[in-house]
């Protein structure tokens, strides 16, 4: 559907998703506010997308570490792809990974939300309809995150939040997936 500005503002569906969770690795993670919200955010989007069959792609910036313990346990399979450009299009990896994929819609998460997120964010942009986490993206200052949102915003990506991307895929209550997914957001 298509409001009168031409923009297709459909509700995202669980088969034209893929969730795409940036840099979270041991060595930034301490340093980035409110660390604690993002990485519980970031798991339940991990499970939620699980149970529902959601791609997951995982990103590591070189000489950062692995990604963190908690995440890497939940994302069992999953091989983060690394990379050394801040724009995660910028590795062959990555790209190749999402063409094959076939998905017309990113949903992103992670670190630094005005650094690899941002870069990321609108190179996507060219060719995907991009949906920015807002409670699962960080900074080093709240300052820099709130400056990155605004950013993407302003180029066209979709601000959400994880349990408004959970309700909005689930699309309906009762089922078996719902209650499944009720206990993430619990």
């Amino acid at each position: 559907m298509k409001n009168e500005l031409g923009f297709n503002h459909r509700l995202v569906t669980k088969d034209d998703c893929a969730l795409i969770i940036i840099d979270e690795q041991d060595r930034l993670m301490p340093v980035i506010a409110h660390r604690e919200v993002l990485i519980q955010n970031a798991l339940r989007l991990l499970k939620f997308s699980q149970l529902l069959d959601i791609p997951i792609v995982i990103t590591e910036q070189e000489k950062l570490g692995p990604t963190l313990s908690e995440v890497k346990a939940e994302a069992v399979g999953i091989r983060p792809i690394g990379k050394v450009h801040f724009n995660c299009f910028m590795s062959e990896e990555f790209e190749r990974t999402l063409q094959q994929l076939e998905r017309k819609i990113l949903i992103l998460a992670g670190v630094e939300a005005h650094i690899c997120v941002t870069q990321t964010a609108l190179h996507a942009l060219q060719s995907f309809k991009v949906h920015i986490v807002a409670d699962a993206i960080g900074s080093r200052t709240a300052d820099n995150r709130d400056v990155a949102i605004e950013r993407m915003r302003q180029a066209g990506a979709i601000i959400t939040s994880t349990e408004m991307f959970i309700y909005e895929v689930l699309q309906r209550a009762g089922t078996d997936k719902f209650k499944a997914a009720l206990q993430l957001v619990k």
